[in-house]
């Protein structure tokens, strides 16, 4: 026989871990999280060497600054290396979106399958500590 904890864990069929299953859906999600977290600050860092490195081939090409092959190999560099990282975290970011999607709506499933119980007044309860046969 399972106890009150126990029964407040188990689908309608019995099955009692769900509360595992929803916790480890919870700690994918945070996880995820993290991963979009991360892909968005690389993004960033992505389009400022995008940014910073056109900036430099447009100051060589008008001859704003002077011309000098390992900074302009640097700055080709920059742009083709930033393009490469924004794209790679931008398809990370989409993958784990959709997969935290996915693990919240399976884990609002598992809510939706507990045996849950209705919760009474709070006055139902609480005792009344202002009661006479309060002991």
């Amino acid at each position: 026989m399972l106890s009150e904890q126990e029964h407040a864990w188990t689908d309608r069929r019995g099955r009692g871990d769900l509360r595992k299953e929803i916790l480890r859906l919870e700690a994918e999600i945070d996880e995820l999280t993290g991963v979009i977290e991360r892909s968005r600050k690389l993004g960033l860092i992505a389009n400022i060497a995008i940014v910073a490195g056109t900036m430099w081939l447009l100051a060589s090409t008008v001859g704003a600054i002077s011309f000098d092959p390992v900074a302009l190999i640097g700055a080709i560099a920059a742009v083709i290396g930033g393009i490469v990282v924004f794209g790679s975290n931008t398809s990370t970011s989409k993958q784990a979106a959709a997969r935290i999607k996915a693990a919240e709506a399976r884990r609002a499933e598992l809510i939706g399958m507990i045996d849950l119980r209705p919760v009474g007044e709070a006055s139902d309860w609480i005792p009344d500590l202002r009661s006479p046969d309060r002991q």
